[in-house]
């Protein structure tokens, strides 16, 4: 399988904490590199990180609240420092666009490549990137400003070729991506070897689902059926429901019950609240719903499988 890992940089809330960043993760998906979120001190997170970030070719920004979205320019102008040439597409709410490019005005006139700035519809899911392998489509979510999250899914890849097949019966490499697309092959006697036994089935289809600000949505396992990995905000614990609500935030116990409806293979929990000094009390929680938990921690990769 091709590498398919999260990354995280940062899994803090909006209120100052010295335990965590602000909230960014990077995506690696089938040769890609993406950003979701760029709170402060991402880049910073980035260089200790071991993503090759001269490969970063797009930046999903889940709404307009500082702590997901204030290191971009400064990481956009230390990309032009290195030497990008590369265009980088920013997708994020439209009201970003008209700062964006204030800032880049003022700060980045000689980057040396061009932004690219895509508006996304936070109300409603859609595919907003696609390319030959994946595809990353918006997940609508209730918070104080317009947001969304991001689902990646993986495009059905072509069976793998079995080798001692093609060995045995003389095969061609060139004709090793007919077979890949259906074909089956004839022998010089007459024979026919059918598609079926000169593969083997192919990977099966991943997804990452990134859940960011958010106030508990009922229906919300209904867009993520069946997900790999949920990253969910978990920001209270269930003694703090009326604060979660009061905000328009998640308590573990309401990121587990999403996982677990959804029947997400693995829930990862963050954007914790300041006030936790040790975050396993809301591991503990989701955990009594949904078995497979992980915390998120700066520096943390999770393989999506």
């Amino acid at each position: 399988m091709e590498p398919f890992k999260v990354h995280v940089l940062g899994c803090g809330s909006a209120k100052p904490t010295v335990r965590h960043y602000a909230s960014s993760q990077v995506v690696e998906i089938r040769g890609r590199v993406m950003m979701i979120d760029c709170g402060e001190g991402t880049q910073v997170q980035l260089r200790r990180s071991h993503v090759r970030f001269s490969k970063m070719s797009d930046i999903f920004i889940s709404h307009l609240h500082g702590d997901h979205c204030f290191g971009l320019i400064g990481l956009i102008c230390s990309f032009g420092l290195s030497g990008r040439t590369a265009p980088l597409r920013v997708h994020a709410h439209e009201d970003l666009q008209p700062m964006l490019e204030q800032m880049l005005h003022m700060w980045a006139t000689d980057l040396g490549f061009e932004v690219v700035f895509h508006a996304i519809d936070t109300t409603r899911q859609e595919v907003i990137y696609e390319d030959k392998s994946i595809i990353v489509s918006t997940i609508p979510l209730e918070h104080r400003v317009p947001c969304c999250g991001f689902l990646f899914t993986e495009k059905p890849a072509l069976p793998h070729i079995r080798r001692d097949m093609l060995d045995f019966y003389h095969i061609p490499v060139s004709q090793i991506m007919n077979i890949k697309n259906g074909a089956g092959w004839v022998t010089e006697d007459g024979e026919q070897i059918a598609h079926e036994q000169l593969v083997i089935a192919a990977d099966p289809v991943r997804s990452y689902a990134y859940c960011s600000d958010t106030r508990y949505i009922p229906t919300l396992h209904q867009l993520i059926q069946g997900v790999n990995l949920l990253y969910h905000e978990s920001t209270y614990d269930e003694t703090l429901k009326p604060q979660a609500a009061k905000y328009a935030h998640s308590t573990a116990a309401e990121a587990a019950t999403v996982a677990r409806d959804a029947h997400a293979r693995q829930l990862m929990l963050g954007h914790y609240s300041a006030r936790y000094d040790d975050e396993s009390v809301l591991l503990h929680e989701a955990e009594s719903i949904f078995p497979h938990v992980i915390l998120a921690n700066e520096g943390l990769v999770v393989d999506v499988i």
